[in-house]
C-alpha cells in the first residue's frame, strides 16, 4: 500500500496536481482536520520499504451512514479535493461509489443547510472522481489476476512454514497451520504448492475430494494422505487451513479438530500454528513494489482522463499488463463466488475464480497426492520415460519444477529419469529414475538438485546458429545421440536459461543426422536474468528480485545512515537489463545502468548533476540528506565503465556533495530460497510441460521430426504459452543472448520519475 501512495503522489506532482493524504482511512475523511493534508516530494520518501500502511487505516461505521459520507463531503470540498484514489478491498472500494453516486445530493444539502457556499462548490458539485486500487491479501477481487499485499502475505506464510518444516522434521511432528482467507482460498492454495503440504482445506473446494470413496467422511480421505506421506519417507506432515474451510455441508472446519483427528487417528504428535496478523507485516516483497507502483502511476492517469459518464474505475493487472475495469462489475462478480458457495455450488464457485487457480489447484493435488490424483494411469504403450535435466546456471525453482513434473509423470505412468550434472553427465550415464518418496523437500530448495553446468551440445559443421562459446567448452552432438537411445529417453524436459535455448536449438536442428534426437523436447526457461525468450518470466528472476531488493533495502540504510552517500550496486542478468530495471524501481534507485542502454560520458555527467543538484536542494530546504542507489546491470560497458570506475567518476565529480561506494551481489542472487512466486510458477510449467508431452505423443507418438515438437514453455501475460523453439528463434537476439522485445523496458521511464528526474526541483 505505502509504494501506491509513493507512486501516486509522485506522479500527480509530475502532473501538475495536488496530492493530499487522508489518513486512518473513512475515518480521517469524516473526521477531517488535521487527518487531511497535502503530500509533498519527500513525504513519501522511504515509503517502499515500509509495511502495512503509513497513513493509516480504520473501520469506520459513520461512513456507512449517510450522515458520515455528508461529513466526508464537506471536507474534501473544504479541501478542495475533486477525486479520490481508494486502496483497499471490496468494502471499501464500495463505500467509495456510494459516495460518488450520492455527491450531487450531498453537496445540495451542505449548501441548503448553509454550512458551505455556492461559489466554494460549484465547480466541485457535478461530480467526484473515484479511482479504485485493490489492497487485499486474500487476492480475492475478481477482474484482476492479482491484487496488491497478496503475495507479500504468501511470502510471509512461506518464510513461517518453512521455518516449521525444521522442528517438524526434527521431531517428526503434524503440524496445522491457519492462514486467511475468509471467502477464497488463494492464499492456502498457493501456500500449499510453495510448501508442498500433506493436505489443503478451501472454501471453493470441500473435501472429501473423492466422494465415490469417502462419501462425506473428509476425516479418512485426509489421514490416508498423511499416513501415505509417512509410508514412503515423510518425517513431518502439513496442513494448510484456510480460515474460511468448511466441508460440504457448510460446517466449519478448524485447526483444533483438525489436529485431535490426527492425534486420535494416526498418532501424531500434533501442533496447531495460527499464523493471524503476521501475513498482514514485514516488509513488502519485490512483486508487490512493482505491482503497487505501475498501478498507482495508471491511478493518476485513470484520474486526469475520467468523465462523469464514465463508470468508477478499478486499476488491476490483467495478462502482465495494468487495466482499467468498471469497479462495481468487478465487486458484483467477487460476491458472487460467496454466493455459490453459500449456495453449495462448489463447481461454480472453482469457475469463478481464475482459471489458473483451479489449474493449479489440480497440478498440487496430482503432484501432492499420489492416492488423489485426479489422472488415471496410462496403458502401457502410452508410457514413456522422460528425461530431466538441468542445463546453465543454478536458479530459485528449479527443483519445484523437477519436482512436479516428476510426480506428475509417476502419477500418469510414466518413468522420469533425472540426468545428472548436465550434457557431460548424460554421456558418463549419471542418470537415475526418480522416485515419489526421494524428491521431499524439493519444492522449498535452492540451486539444482540434479546439479547443472554450462557444457553444450557442439553444433554440426555449417550450423548457422551464432552461440558465442568456445569449442572447448562443447559435448559431442554424436554421444548425446547415443546416450539418449541407450537409454532409452523418449522425451526430454530441459531446465534452465540461455544455455538450454541455444542447446535445444542445436538438438532441434540436428535430427535429420541423428534419429535419436527426434523426441519431444521442452524447455522450461530457469534463470535469474530472466533472458530467455519465449516468456515474459523465467524461473529464478523473481528470487533473484527479491535477494537484490532485500540486500539494496540494507545498503540504504547504510547509505542513510551516511547522510550524503550513493552505493553503486552491481547485479547479475548478462546483457539483459530486467533484474536492474526492475530492482532500480522496487528500491526506489536514482539511476540504472543495463546493456540495452549502456553508459556514456554525458549519461554519467547528467547523474552526478542530478544528484548534486538534488544534495543542494535538500541543504537549502533544511530537509535531511537521504543515501541513495545506482543500480549497474554487469555487463553494461565493463571493460569501460566497470562498478569501480563509475563510483570513483561520482566521488571524484562529486565535489564534497557525496561520496560513494560499491556494493557487488554477486552469486547471492543465485542461491537462495526460491521464492514463492518462482515456486508456484514451476508447478504451473512443469504441469503444462507434462500435459503438453503427453497429448504430443498421444497424437504422434513419442518418434517425431516435426519441429513443433520442440518448444519453450514460459508465461505470458497471465497465461501458459507453448511455442516452437525455431519460431522463438526469430525474436531472439541470438549474439546478445536476450529476446529482441522486452516488456520490461518502458518502466525506465516510470523509475526516472520517481527518482524525481526531469521533474522541476520546485516539486
Amino acid at each position: 500500500m505505502n509504494a501506491a501512495v509513493r507512486s501516486i503522489t509522485r506522479v500527480a506532482l509530475s502532473k501538475g496536481c495536488v496530492p493530499y493524504c487522508i489518513y486512518e482511512g473513512y475515518q480521517g475523511l469524516v473526521d477531517g482536520g488535521d487527518k487531511i493534508r497535502p503530500f509533498g516530494w519527500e513525504d513519501v520518501r522511504g515509503y517502499l520499504s515500509k509495511g502495512g500502511t503509513a497513513i493509516g487505516t480504520a473501520r469506520c461505521m459513520a461512513f456507512r451512514t449517510r450522515e458520515g459520507r455528508l461529513e466526508g463531503c464537506f471536507n474534501l470540498i473544504k479541501n478542495g479535493i475533486d477525486a479520490l484514489v481508494i486502496i483497499g478491498g471490496d468494502g471499501s472500494l464500495t463505500g467509495a461509489d456510494t459516495l460518488r453516486a450520492e455527491w450531487t445530493g450531498l453537496v445540495d444539502e451542505l449548501v441548503a443547510k448553509g454550512r458551505l457556499q455556492q461559489h466554494e462548490c460549484e465547480h466541485l458539485r457535478q461530480d467526484l472522481t473515484i479511482v479504485g486500487l485493490v489492497g487485499s491479501i486474500d487476492n480475492d477481487m475478481s477482474a484482476t489476476d492479482i491484487t496488491i499485499g497478496a503475495f507479500t502475505a504468501l511470502h510471509r506464510i512461506c518464510e513461517s512454514v518453512d521455518s516449521l518444516t525444521s522442528t517438524a522434521q526434527s521431531h517428526q511432528r503434524a503440524f496445522v497451520v491457519e492462514v486467511m482467507g475468509r471467502h477464497c482460498g488463494w492464499l492456502a492454495l498457493m501456500a500449499a504448492i510453495a510448501v508442498g503440504a500433506d493436505a489443503v482445506f478451501l472454501p471453493e473446494r470441500p473435501p472429501p475430494l473423492n466422494q465415490e470413496k469417502y462419501g462425506m467422511d473428509w476425516e479418512s480421505e485426509m489421514c490416508d494422505m498423511v499416513k501415505q506421506n509417512r509410508l514412503i519417507g515423510a518425517r513431518k506432515s502439513m496442513i494448510i487451513v484456510c480460515e474460511g474451510a468448511i466441508d460440504r455441508n457448510l460446517k466449519p472446519i478448524k485447526c483444533d479438530y483438525v489436529k485431535k483427528i490426527l492425534e486420535d487417528r494416526l498418532g501424531l504428535d500434533t501442533r496447531v500454528t495460527n499464523l493471524g496478523h503476521v501475513q498482514r507485516g514485514g516488509r513488502p516483497c519485490a512483486f508487490d513494489r512493482y505491482l503497487a507502483t505501475v498501478q498507482g502511476a495508471e491511478a493518476v492517469d485513470a484520474v486526469l482522463r475520467s468523465n462523469r459518464n464514465i463508470p468508477a474505475p478499478m486499476i488491476g493487472m490483467s495478462h502482465n499488463k495494468v487495466v482499467c475495469v468498471p469497479l462495481m462489475e468487478a465487486v458484483k462478480l467477487t460476491h458472487s463466488v460467496a454466493d455459490a458457495i453459500g449456495k453449495k455450488d462448489f463447481a461454480k464457485a472453482m469457475e469463478l475464480r481464475d482459471p489458473d487457480f483451479h489449474s493449479s489447484y489440480n497440478a498440487y493435488i496430482e503432484s501432492t497426492q499420489l492416492s488423489q490424483s485426479f489422472v488415471q494411469k496410462l496403458p502401457e504403450d502410452k508410457r514413456l520415460r522422460i528425461g530431466i535435466i538441468h542445463v546453465g546456471a543454478p536458479a530459485g525453482g528449479m527443483n519445484a519444477a523437477t519436482r512436479t513434473a516428476a510426480r506428475l509423470c509417476i502419477a500418469r505412468g510414466h518413468t522420469p529419469v533425472a540426468i545428472k550434472n548436465g550434457f557431460s553427465g548424460l554421456l558418463r550415464g549419471e542418470l537415475q529414475e526418480l522416485k515419489w518418496g526421494s524428491m521431499i523437500g524439493w519444492q522449498t530448495r535452492g540451486g539444482s538438485e540434479l546439479g547443472c553446468n554450462r557444457d553444450h551440445p557442439k553444433p554440426l559443421p555449417g550450423s548457422r546458429i551464432p552461440l558465442g562459446k568456445g569449442i572447448e567448452d562443447y559435448v559431442d552432438l554424436g554421444m548425446i545421440a547415443y546416450a539418449l537411445q541407450k537409454h532409452k529417453i523418449q522425451s526430454l524436459i530441459l531446465v534452465g536459461g540461455f544455455e538450454a535455448f541455444s542447446s535445444q536449438l542445436v538438438l532441434t536442428t540436428s535430427r535429420e543426422v541423428y534419429p535419436a534426437l527426434c523426441i519431444p523436447m521442452i524447455h522450461i526457461p530457469a534463470t535469474v536474468s530472466n533472458n530467455v525468450p519465449g516468456t515474459d518470466y523465467s524461473l529464478g528472476s523473481d528470487t533473484a528480485l527479491n535477494v537484490i531488493v532485500e540486500a539494496c533495502d540494507r545498503i540504504k540504510l547504510s547509505a542513510n545512515a551516511s547522510r550524503k552517500r550513493v552505493f553503486v550496486v552491481e547485479v547479475q542478468g548478462g546483457n539483459c537489463g530486467y533484474l536492474a530495471t526492475l530492482s532500480g524501481l522496487t528500491v526506489g534507485a536514482t539511476s540504472t545502468y543495463i546493456p540495452e542502454k549502456g553508459i556514456t560520458l554525458s549519461k554519467l555527467q547528467e547523474d552526478v548533476d542530478h544528484m548534486k543538484n538534488r544534495y543542494r536542494f535538500e541543504d537549502e530546504q533544511g530537509i535531511p540528506n537521504e543515501g541513495r542507489l545506482v543500480l549497474r546491470a554487469e555487463n553494461t560497458k565493463p571493460e569501460v565503465y566497470s562498478t569501480e570506475t563509475v563510483s570513483g567518476i561520482f566521488r571524484a565529480e562529486g565535489e564534497g556533495l557525496f561520496d560513494s561506494r560499491t556494493a557487488v551481489l554477486g552469486h547471492l542472487q543465485q542461491g537462495d530460497t526460491p521464492s514463492p512466486l518462482d515456486r508456484v510458477r514451476a508447478t504451473r510449467l512443469a504441469t503444462e510441460a507434462i500435459d503438453w508431452i503427453q497429448k504430443t505423443t498421444e497424437a504422434n507418438g513419442h518418434f517425431t521430426t516435426d519441429p513443433r515438437h520442440s518448444v519453450v514453455i514460459g508465461v505470458r501475460g497471465a497465461k501458459i504459452s507453448v511455442s516452437p523453439v525455431l519460431d522463438v528463434l526469430q525474436e531472439t537476439d541470438m549474439k546478445l543472448r536476450r529476446a529482441k522485445e522486452q516488456w520490461w523496458y518502458p518502466l525506465d521511464l516510470l523509475q526516472r520519475l520517481l527518482a524525481k528526474r526531469d521533474i522541476q526541483s520546485r516539486l
